[in-house]
């Protein structure tokens, strides 16, 4: 891959320590292919160019003195919408925030800009983060660089849209039910699910909101594994309350070639079913670890019932995304709740039970949740990964209909539409950190991810097989038109 939009960020990073283009000149190329590109797209709706001249302006001339600021010195970036930057708006996609101006940047935002970017813009969002697709009231509709017609993903589907289409350099999203890594499989880029609080979210909220969020996560994108490495590293650790007594110190990938793997491999499950054409991509990966001398087991599975262990994902879930909820309308769902038929079992009945939950029931579906956390921890005791699916199927056309409208359609069947949250939730559930790598385009020319589930804090050991299956031919395709 010779052109420079569609470079890693760690390459980019090279060539300008390398003096090989300046700071200044790789956000200029990148604010024009936004320029051309960006419209029909619609991932970068929030611009900051002039802070962004400034700010590689001074990159270039701390190079010329010298000082390298850190991994990522002078590389042009967007972010997700849902991350404060001081001076620009933080709306997560809702019409009521959209007056909404941060006055100081996230956390992970502040070590970003200490690894060295330049960061120019946001990208899209659906409202509330709570979507496959991105879209919402405030900014739109973002489209997918591979077809128009259908989507990046969510919630960080501007994202990965904006990657994947060479618009920036490296971005950063979140993740509470794949949005990390349903955009990096839907649009055909590099995508990590942190182990929980491994990378505090402070900041990545609206205003007065402190607490982390159980299951959310912040986390990288990129154009390659190495770029989810070194966002990772620039991100994690400890804020100042827990500073005081912690340290981060991840474990590093123990091999050194996919040979020496031993990977188990989830191909399929009933509780949400998955095409044939990702479970062939599951499989492929696994064939190639198992070609290179590996071991791939298509039948170890974590002691667990998969439908046990997705109700427990749902309850925690759907009562952490209903915490995300404006008081009043919060209180809305609390009178419908108490209002329903004791015999209606119906999926929205049921989803809005969950929703308001009491703390009794919450507690109980954490402790649910530890006996599966133990099993896990079990499981990587004698695997090194789990290679799966994250989607069942590829990008999909849009579809703004009533959530409790839409299905999907697998191998000819219709299925419900958010049934396929079990294949994020295996990692999400559990803390557990999940990389996604591209597998290329399908006949259809659309991308297809798949999932590599480590241990917890196994973090840079899912991006170090990652990294090694990019060697082997897992590798960012740029999508067809966005040519320089």
């Amino acid at each position: 891959m010779s052109e420079l939009a569609f470079k890693s960020a760690t390459a980019l990073a090279a060539m300008i320590q390398a003096k090989e283009i300046s700071a200044q000149e790789l956000l200029e190329h990148y604010l024009d292919r936004v320029e051309r590109y960006n419209p029909a797209l619609n991932a970068i709706i929030v611009h900051d160019a002039e802070r962004a001249r400034v700010r590689a302006r001074e990159a270039d001339e701390a190079l010329a003195r010298g000082e390298v600021w850190g991994p990522l010195h002078g590389v042009p970036m967007t972010i997700k919408e849902s991350y404060n930057v001081a001076g620009l708006p933080t709306t997560n996609g809702r019409p009521d925030m959209k007056d909404n101006i941060a006055d100081s940047d996230a956390l992970a935002v502040q070590r970003l800009k200490a690894a060295g970017v330049v960061l120019f813009g946001k990208t899209n969002v659906p409202i509330n983060l709570a979507d496959f697709q991105s879209y919402n009231e405030v900014y739109g509709t973002t489209n997918s660089p591979w077809d128009l017609k259908r989507i990046p993903g969510g919630s960080s589907g501007g994202s990965a849209a904006a990657l994947a289409a060479g618009l920036c350099g490296f971005e950063s999203g979140s993740d509470i039910g794949g949005s990390i890594r349903n955009p990096a499989h839907f649009s055909g880029v590099f995508g990590h699910k942190p182990t929980w609080g491994l990378i505090p979210p402070r900041g990545h909220a609206l205003p007065g909101y402190l607490v982390q969020p159980d299951l959310s996560v912040v986390g990288p994108l990129g154009r390659s594994a190495s770029d989810l490495e070194a966002g990772v590293l620039a991100m994690a650790g400890p804020d100042e309350l827990d500073g005081v007594g912690l340290t981060l110190n991840l474990p590093q990938p123990a091999k050194s070639s996919l040979g020496d793997y031993k990977v188990a491999v989830w191909t399929n499950d009933a509780v949400a079913p998955v095409s044939q054409e990702v479970q062939d991509r599951v499989a492929a990966v696994a064939k190639t670890i198992a070609d290179a001398g590996g071991t791939a087991d298509f039948d170890a599975r974590p002691d667990f019932d998969p439908a046990d262990a997705h109700d427990i994902y749902q309850t925690l879930l759907w009562s952490a995304m209903a915490a995300r909820t404006p008081d009043k309308d919060f209180a809305e769902l609390v009178k419908a709740a108490s209002e329903l038929d004791p015999n209606n079992q119906s999926p929205g009945a049921s989803l809005l039970r969950t929703q308001t939950i009491t703390h009794h029931d919450h507690y109980t579906a954490h402790n649910k949740r530890m006996h599966l956390r133990w099993a896990w921890d079990a499981f990587f005791k004698d695997y090194d990964a789990l290679i799966a699916p994250i989607m069942s199927i590829p990008a999909f056309e849009h579809n703004h209909e009533p959530m409790g409208k839409r299905t999907v359609t697998i191998d000819g069947a219709e299925r419900p539409y958010f049934e396929q949250v079990f294949w994020a939730g295996l990692a999400v559930c559990c803390y557990l950190p999940s990389t996604v790598i591209p597998t290329g385009p399908n006949a259809d020319g659309l991308p297809i991810g798949v999932q590599i589930i480590g241990r917890q804090y196994g973090d840079l050991e899912t991006i170090g097989l990652a990294k090694l299956l990019e060697k082997a031919g897992y590798a960012f395709t740029p999508p067809a038109g966005y040519e320089d």
